[in-house]
C-alpha cells in the first residue's frame, strides 16, 4: 500500500465510540427505540386516563357519596369531605377524553406500532428523517407532560370538555391555556411524524417491494399519515386562535353581547363559536379513522397469519382504505346537526355519512371472509383480533342513527354517543392494540408472552369492556345526557341509575383484569428466547433478527413475492417469506 493511501490522521485510526445509555435509549434516533418510547409513554398515559374515568364512575354510580380511601388525598378544590365537586368532575371528563385520544391510542397505534414496524416491513434501515422522528417524540412527550401539569394550575385543569367548545373554553380558567399549549405540541408531533411516514414508505422501500407487495398494515399507516398531515393543521390554527382569544384580547370565537354572571363581556365581538366547532370536527372526524385504520392494519396481519391463508380481497381493502380516508374529510358536520344548519347542508352531510359506511363495511367483510374455510390458530393475538371484528361492527352500526338528522335530535349528547364512540375505540381499537402487543412482542424482545396469562387477560377484558359500554345504549335511548354530574337529579336518569352502578362495577373489574397483562409484559422479559419467526409469518419484519439490530437487517433484503403467501398448493411448508429467494424457496419446498 502506498503512502498516499494510508490514513493521514490519528483520528482516522480510532474506532467510533459506541453511544452511551442516554444517547442510545433516551435521545435516540433509532426508529425502534423511538417506537418503544412512544408505546411505553402512551400506555402510561392510557393508564392515567383510565384512572380518571374510574374516579368519574364513582360519582356517577354513587352521586354525593364520599370517595372511599382516596378522598382525603385530593385538594379542597377537588373534594369536599371526600365528595367530588362538580368542577373537578368536569376536569376529569375533559382530561380523560383528551388523554385517551391524543396521548394514548393515537401515539400507541401510529407512534408506537408505526414507528417500530413500518421501516422493518418495507425493508428500510430506519425512518427517512431520524432526527425529525426524535423531535416528533419529544414534542409529543412535552405536550403530554404539560397536559398532566395543568392539574396543578389555579382552578385545576381544563374543564370545557375534550372538544373545548367556545365560548365556554375561552372564558375558562388558566388550565385551558395550558391545554391549548399542550395541544399545539401534540399536533406538531403528529405533523412531523406524518411527513416521516409518507417519505419513508414512498422512498425507502427495499428492492422488489412494490406498492402491491406492501403489507396491509403499511397501507393503513400511509393513509393515516395523510389524514394527520391534512386534518391536523386546521385544529392547530384553531388552537392558536383560541389562545389569542384568551391571552391577547382577540375575539375569533367570542360573539358580540356575551353576558357572563350578569356582566357584559367587553370584547370587540363578531367572533363565531361555530367556527371553532367546524375547525375542531374537521380534524376530529378524520381522527376517528386515525384511531381505527392502524387497528384494522394490525388485525389484518394477525388474521392472515393465523388463518394460514392470504387476506381475502387484499387489493379491495387497500382501495377501500384510500376511499375511506378521502370521505372522512366531508362528513365532519354530522356532529353539528343541532347547531341550526340548513336542511340542504344537513342532508349533504347525512348522505356522506351513509356513504362512508360502505368502505368500512368492505374492510370488515374482507376480514370476515378471510376466516371462511381457514384452519384458524386460536393464539392469544388471534383471540383479540377476532374480538375486534364484532366490536368494530357494533361501533359502526350504532353510528348510523347519529348520522341521520331525525334520530340524532333525540340521541345527540346522550350516553348513546359515548357507547357508539367507545365501541369503535375501546372494545374496537384497544382490542386490536392488545393483539398487536402479543403478536410482535417476540420481534421486539426475542421472548414470548405467557399464553395462559394472555387468555385470562382476554376473557376479562372482553367481558367487562362490553359490561361498561353496552348498557350505555339503553341509557342514551332513555335520554340521559352524557355530561351530567348527578344523573339522579332527573326522573329519567333516576329510572336507569342501576345501569350506572353496573357500568362502574364493570369498569373497576376491567382495571383489575389489566394486571395479568402488565405482569405478563414485564415477567416475559426474563423468559427463554424463542425462534426469530415463532408465528411462521411471511412479512418482511420477521426476516430481521429478534430484536432487530441498528440498521434492522444483517444484510440488504430483497422482496420476491406478495405479502401473504400462505398455504400455497404444492408447497412443503405453509408459508413463503417475502424475502426468501426463489431458488432457496424451491430448495426448501416453499412456494415461489
Amino acid at each position: 500500500m502506498s503512502d498516499a493511501t494510508q490514513p493521514t490522521s490519528a483520528a482516522a485510526k480510532v474506532p467510533h465510540a459506541k453511544p452511551g445509555f442516554i444517547r442510545r435509549y433516551i435521545f435516540s434516533i433509532d426508529h425502534k427505540v423511538i417506537g418503544l418510547q412512544y408505546a411505553l409513554s402512551a400506555m402510561v398515559f392510557l393508564l392515567f386516563g383510565f384512572s380518571l374515568m374510574m374516579l368519574m364512575r364513582w360519582q356517577l354510580a354513587f352521586p354525593g357519596k364520599p370517595l372511599p380511601f382516596l378522598g382525603r388525598f385530593f385538594p379542597d378544590t377537588a373534594m369536599s369531605d371526600g365528595v367530588m365537586l362538580p368542577e373537578f368532575y368536569n376536569q376529569l371528563g375533559a382530561m380523560h377524553g383528551t388523554i385517551m385520544v391524543f396521548l394514548g391510542v393515537v401515539p400507541l397505534a401510529v407512534g408506537g406500532f408505526g414507528n417500530y414496524l413500518v421501516p422493518l416491513m418495507v425493508g428500510a434501515p430506519d425512518m427517512a428523517f431520524p432526527r425529525l422522528n426524535a423531535a416528533s417524540f419529544w414534542s409529543f412527550f412535552l405536550g403530554g407532560v404539560g397536559m398532566l401539569a395543568s392539574f396543578a394550575m389555579p382552578g385545576g385543569a381544563a374543564q370545557s370538555g375534550w372538544t373545548a367548545y367556545a365560548p365556554l373554553s375561552v372564558i375558562a380558567g388558566p388550565g385551558q391555556t395550558v391545554w391549548l399549549l399542550a395541544m399545539i405540541f401534540l399536533i406538531t408531533s403528529s405533523l412531523l411524524g406524518s411527513v416521516n411516514f409518507i417519505v419513508t414508505i414512498a422512498q425507502l422501500r427495499t428492492k422488489g417491494m412494490g406498492f402491491w407487495r406492501l403489507p396491509f398494515f403499511v397501507h393503513a399507516q400511509l393513509v393515516t399519515a395523510f389524514l394527520l398531515l391534512l386534518a391536523f393543521p386546521p385544529l392547530e390554527a384553531a388552537a392558536v386562535l383560541q389562545l389569542m382569544d384568551r391571552v391577547a384580547g382577540t375575539s375569533f370565537f367570542l360573539p358580540s353581547g356575551l353576558v357572563i354572571s350578569g356582566d357584559k363581556l367587553q370584547v370587540a365581538g363578531g367572533g363565531s363559536p361555530l367556527l371553532w366547532q367546524h375547525l375542531f370536527w374537521f380534524l376530529a372526524h378524520p381522527e376517528v379513522y386515525v384511531l381505527i385504520l392502524p387497528a384494522i392494519g394490525i388485525v389484518a396481519e394477525i388474521v392472515a397469519n393465523n388463518t394460514r391463508k392470504p387476506l381475502w380481497g387484499y387489493a379491495l381493502m387497500v382501495k377501500a382504505t384510500v376511499v375511506l380516508g378521502f370521505l372522512s374529510f366531508i362528513v365532519w358536520a354530522h356532529h353539528m346537526f343541532m347547531t341550526g344548519m340548513g336542511t340542504a347542508m344537513s342532508t349533504f352531510f347525512q348522505a356522506t355519512t351513509m356513504i362512508i359506511s360502505v368502505p368500512s363495511v368492505i374492510l370488515l367483510t374482507c376480514l370476515f371472509m378471510s376466516l371462511w374455510g381457514a384452519a384458524i390458530r386460536f393464539t392469544v393475538p388471534m383471540l383479540f383480533a377476532l374480538a375486534f371484528l364484532p366490536m368494530f361492527g357494533i361501533g359502526g352500526l350504532t353510528g348510523l342513527p347519529l348520522g341521520l338528522t331525525a334520530s340524532d335530535i333525540h340521541l345527540h349528547d346522550t350516553y348513546y354517543v359515548i357507547g357508539h364512540f367507545h365501541y369503535v375505540v375501546a372494545p374496537g381499537t384497544l382490542m386490536a392494540l392488545f393483539a398487536g402487543v402479543y403478536h410482535w412482542y417476540p420481534k421486539v424482545t426475542g421472548k414470548q408472552m405467557n399464553a395462559l396469562l394472555g387468555r385470562i387477560h382476554f376473557v376479562g377484558t372482553f367481558v367487562f369492556l362490553n359490561g361498561v359500554f353496552l348498557p350505555m345504549f339503553g341509557m342514551g335511548m332513555m335520554g340521559v345526557s352524557r355530561r351530567l354530574y348527578d344523573p339522579t337529579q332527573y326522573a329519567h336518569g333516576l329510572a336507569v341509575q342501576p345501569l350506572n352502578v353496573v357500568i362502574s362495577t364493570c369498569a373497576w373489574l376491567l382495571a383489575v383484569c389489566q394486571l395479568p397483562f402488565i405482569i405478563n409484559v414485564f415477567v416475559s422479559l426474563f423468559g427463554k428466547r424463542v425462534e426469530e419467526n415463532p408465528w411462521r409469518a411471511t412479512t418482511l419484519e420477521w426476516s430481521a433478527p429478534s430484536p432487530p439490530p441498528h440498521g434492522n437487517f444483517a444484510a440488504p433484503v430483497e422482496v420476491h413475492r406478495a405479502p401473504y403467501e400462505y398455504s400455497v398448493p404444492g408447497a412443503a411448508a405453509d408459508f413463503s417469506p417475502q424475502a426468501a429467494e426463489p431458488a432457496a424457496a424451491l430448495a426448501e419446498g416453499l412456494s415461489v
